[in-house]
């Protein structure tokens, strides 16, 4: 049997060996980091994982105001017309210019089920590191961040007509 001091010394070493690993895989450069080239099946496992738990960790304890109120819907569309069709796409889009360098690609918001409210009002407000997604929180206040989520919840049943006679009615 090992001592409790013995074992405690082979958990450090081992610990400090990983470290040190990890040190130079990030030194090397090994890795390409590089948009246009895909993660590896483990390392996109382990980032949407992380991405997963982590929003929906702190987005359980948000309150959402009512998002049917059309007045909010319509600014939603406003603001997704100015700041999010490019990458996320509209009903009717199937690609754009800038989507088409993103890694990973954005979801397409005029075909995803947006109905978790707190989630997106979270990753709109606070964005996702290294994707692209920027942290609107920084330049929108919680008001229009919750236009736009009322607006994401409606678009997928949105024709291509509806969505622009909407996104221009306000911007127009």
């Amino acid at each position: 049997m090992l001592s409790i001091a013995r074992a405690s010394l082979v958990i450090a070493a081992t610990i400090a060996a990983l470290a040190i690993c990890g040190v130079g895989f990030v030194c090397s450069g090994f890795y390409n980091i590089g948009a246009d080239d895909h993660h590896t099946k483990i390392v996109l496992a382990i980032i949407e994982q992380l991405r997963e738990r982590s929003i929906a960790v702190r987005a359980r304890a948000i309150d959402p105001p009512n998002l049917e109120d059309p007045t909010r819907i319509g600014a939603g569309a406003e603001h997704y017309a100015a700041l999010c069709v490019g990458c996320h796409l509209a009903p009717g889009m199937t690609k754009s210019e800038i989507r088409a360098g993103l890694y990973p690609h954005p979801p397409n918001l005029a075909q995803k089920d947006t109905r978790d409210a707190q989630r997106a009002f979270w990753t709109v407000k606070h964005g996702i590191k290294m994707s692209a997604m920027p942290a609107w929180g920084k330049t929108l206040d919680d008001a229009a961040i919750w236009d736009l989520v009322a607006f994401l919840r409606q678009m997928p049943s949105m024709t291509p007509e509806t969505y622009q006679q909407l996104s221009k009615r306000r911007s127009g």
